[in-house]
């Protein structure tokens, strides 16, 4: 009887020999061979909006961190920040190539975009109004302290997700997200080392560090808040419930700045998702911008 590859296999082996998208080399599809039937029960249009949320989070912080290369403070760093940035453009590929199978892109292709991938139209090709992140990542780095305490923020929480939804009925989701946790759990750490380090350092980096906290902690109030699309998939066994998370990132987060030594503001209270509803700040379309101009000047181009 020939052996069925599993959709984690599928997930680590579905490559080819040509050079796309942003990697460089890489595969065509990344869901080849991979399963991609809605579970029973399920909203297509509800996975593929919950795909875009999780997948613009990555796409979009992957961008800001690539902005501190060349501009880090030491040599180690550029290459490790780079890797985060690839490890988060990699979950934002298959997440949003599973959003892509569910049909979201549904008649907004134009026919300079209709031989492209999913993933590639929905990165390059939509307008900013369409992206589904929060403002935790689409807000600008500000200086280093800033942006390593937004790194531990933000890689604490989609940890926290990651490791809950290795349980979702979406066995897509589940492989991504199984995968996603290895990655995510040295982002976190990562980052938790460089607060230690600028915290607990010379005055200067106490006071750099704790004003990137104080200005990350607002970023907080939409991100554990459920919208109505996560709260349905949520019944069907396919996503987690942020609300559920906060225990677990308000612990890791006081303890990391508390041995930092810096102060632990007061958790922020809970507003409606502004981001996942496509309210964004002019920030993002500055980003946006930015990192689609090449695509959107040369659509049918390969490398």
């Amino acid at each position: 009887m020939a052996h069925e590859e599993t959709v984690y296999d599928a997930l680590a082996n579905a490559a080819d020999d040509h050079g796309h998208w942003a990697f460089g080399t890489g595969f065509d599809d990344p869901l080849a061979g991979v399963d991609t039937t809605v579970p029973e029960g399920v909203d297509p249009a509800d996975l593929g909006t919950y795909c875009l949320m999780l997948g613009d989070d990555a796409l979009v912080l992957a961008q800001r961190l690539t902005q501190w290369v060349t501009a880090s403070p030491e040599l180690e760093e550029e290459v490790a920040v780079a890797n985060v940035a690839l490890d988060l453009l990699g979950q934002a590929r298959l997440l949003l190539a599973r959003a892509g199978s569910t049909g979201v892109l549904g008649r907004s292709r134009s026919q300079a975009t209709d031989s492209i991938p999913d993933e590639d139209a929905l990165a390059y090709f939509r307008d900013p109004d369409e992206f589904r992140n929060t403002g935790l990542v689409e807000a600008p780095g500000g200086d280093f302290g800033r942006t390593v305490v937004r790194l531990l923020v933000a890689s604490t929480v989609r940890l926290a997700l990651f490791a809950r939804l290795r349980g979702s009925r979406d066995p897509v989701l589940a492989a991504i997200a199984a995968k996603g946790v290895h990655e995510l759990t040295y982002h976190r750490d990562h980052a938790a080392r460089w607060v230690l380090r600028l915290g607990d350092g010379t005055a200067e980096s106490h006071r750099r560090a704790q004003e990137g906290v104080d200005a990350v902690w607002p970023l907080l109030a939409d991100v554990l808040t459920p919208t109505d699309v996560e709260q349905r998939l949520v019944d069907a066994g396919v996503a987690v419930d942020p609300a559920g998370l906060r225990e677990e990132v308000e612990g890791v987060l006081t303890t990391v700045l508390e041995r930092a030594t810096l102060t632990v503001p007061a958790w922020p209270a809970a507003t409606a998702p502004r981001g996942r509803s496509g309210q964004h700040g002019p920030e993002l379309a500055e980003l946006v911008a930015e990192m689609q101009s090449l695509a959107r000047q040369h659509p049918a181009a390969t490398w």
